[in-house]
């Protein structure tokens, strides 16, 4: 187990800052995630310890590579079971990029079927598009009671992917309860980022996004 890593930025004087537990298992975008946080105002530390996840204000799940491979990687830290008892307890979660994949039922690339975190439904695929990786900036199409695009839901955001999902399935009992569903398009519709109760998640890099991906994460701070 590698040893915790604090990072925060100045505070903005409006109160103490949210705790973010960034989960340490191997993703490769964590040092950027991690800056990206501190710059929105959160008190940051990248762990794997089981404490320190569970007792985060917030945590989130980085994702880079295969689906395959990630979903290997979390398992070898039990980050799957940390990961649901926090969503079992209406502890707030935020995935990006692969980490929002793997919150699905499974993936399917190369010919090869992983279970995914199964707290959607549904089946991450390779996209119909002339062109993959789709990389680069692309806009999204947001709700209007979407909290994670309030203030930003014009602007566009950085993606790096084949894979996505490009249906979505699970609805909630009613309007309160209803998952948000944000999409974008490259060759076909996909899910670009998700508002599920605790969980949320992002397809594109907020990380990577400039101004606007640091205030997509401000505004997921602010629910925590």
């Amino acid at each position: 187990m590698t040893g915790s890593e604090r990072v925060a930025d100045g505070a903005d004087g409006n109160g103490p800052r949210k705790r973010v537990a960034v989960l340490d298992y191997g993703s490769g975008n964590v040092h950027s995630a991690v800056k990206a946080l501190a710059k929105a105002g959160a008190e940051v530390e990248l762990t794997r310890d089981p404490r320190a996840v569970a007792e985060a204000d917030g945590l989130l799940v980085p994702g880079v590579g295969a689906f395959d491979a990630v979903m290997r990687q979390l398992r070898a830290v039990r980050g799957d079971e940390l990961i649901d008892r926090r969503l079992a307890g209406g502890r707030p979660v935020l995935g990006i990029c692969v980490g929002e994949q793997v919150m699905f039922e499974r993936g399917v690339e190369r010919g090869v079927e992983t279970e995914g975190l199964g707290q959607w439904p549904g089946t991450v695929r390779r996209l119909e598009a002339d062109v993959l990786p789709h990389m680069g900036w692309n806009t999204v199409e947001a709700p209007e009671n979407s909290v994670l695009f309030r203030g930003i839901a014009h602007e566009r955001f950085y993606f790096v992917h084949s894979y996505a999902a490009t249906d979505w399935a699970l609805e909630g009992r009613g309007a309160a309860t209803r998952p948000i569903v944000t999409w974008a398009e490259h060759g076909e519709r996909f899910v670009a980022a998700v508002e599920n109760g605790p969980l949320s998640a992002t397809q594109f890099h907020p990380e990577k996004s400039g101004e606007a991906g640091i205030q997509l994460l401000r505004n997921w701070i602010s629910t925590l």
